[in-house]
């Protein structure tokens, strides 16, 4: 299946508004540029009557132009090598594709191709999620990464300690990548990647820590379930939405029974940590 890259040139704020207006739309992978950014989704989701018509509400609030072209899925790793970048992310990770340069320097390293999954950790939103992980303890845990994406979070969280990560995404190329990933970086034997949404955890019994850098509707739709499959006393980190939502989420987030600890914020983007209460 090929995809649609929509670019975007819009001032900051109407960029975010207008990231989550095409959310609610199909798109779900998103990269931030000088002018705007980037929204993707795949050929199949895409509605140029529906994108013409989120933009027409936006006309003259702020200086606005849309274009959107075919990227062919044998195209996808070519377009991205030309503009990925490698990144380091809390002075401590290394994320890098396998054709840069090793960073022995930094505590950890994560070799990432994409094949247009989400999550390189360029996106605000994974940035922030591996940050928060460095400061939880993953050492003989099993994990859950709900939405895993290239699988880059299931790979901090082995190289923090966790015993086993379970890698769930509901598009077939994303688990695929995220298995290839688990590889690439030697860690195959503890994360499985297995392609479903949150129906896919029936019958597993309660994880230790759970990560979820999905998107807002999706968090508040399967709210429920992490609170089933989290232990007493177990964090989850949630990511995937601006910090206008924090509230909102929050409050669904306590009504399933998880207490608020703590939140970060970049660029309006926010990963926030619950944890279920003993």
């Amino acid at each position: 299946m090929d995809f649609i890259e929509l670019r975007v040139t819009a001032p900051g704020e109407l960029s975010d508004i207008l990231v989550a207006e095409l959310a609610e739309i199909g798109f779900d992978t998103f990269e931030d540029n000088d002018e705007g950014f980037c929204a993707y989704t795949t050929q199949d989701l895409f509605s140029a009557d529906s994108v013409a018509e989120i933009m027409s509400r936006y006309q003259g609030v702020g200086e606005l132009e849309f274009e959107h072209r075919i990227i062919t899925r044998q195209n996808w790793n070519a377009e991205w090598e030309k503009n990925f970048q490698p990144l380091v992310i809390a002075d401590q990770v290394s994320v890098r594709a396998p054709f840069h340069e090793a960073r022995p320097d930094l505590a950890h390293e994560i070799v990432i191709m994409p094949r247009m999954s989400f999550g390189t950790g360029h996106h605000d939103t994974t940035a922030l999620m591996i940050t928060n992980q460095l400061h939880l303890d993953h050492r003989g845990k099993r994990v859950l990464d709900m939405g895993c994406g290239t699988g880059i979070l299931a790979v901090m969280a082995v190289q923090l300690g966790a015993a086993y990560v379970l890698a769930v995404d509901v598009e077939p190329w994303t688990a695929e990548n995220a298995a290839d990933n688990a590889l690439e970086n030697n860690v195959q034997d503890q994360v499985e990647a297995r392609l479903g949404d949150v129906t896919a955890l029936e019958g597993e019994e309660p994880f230790d820590l759970i990560l979820a850098n999905i998107n807002r509707n999706v968090l508040l739709e399967d709210m429920g379930a992490y609170a089933r499959y989290l232990k007493p006393g177990g964090p989850i980190l949630f990511s995937g939405f601006y910090e206008d939502d924090l509230p909102l989420i929050r409050a669904a987030a306590e009504q399933a029974g998880f207490r608020y600890e703590s939140h970060r914020v970049q660029n309006h983007w926010v990963s926030a940590v619950f944890r279920q209460p003993a």
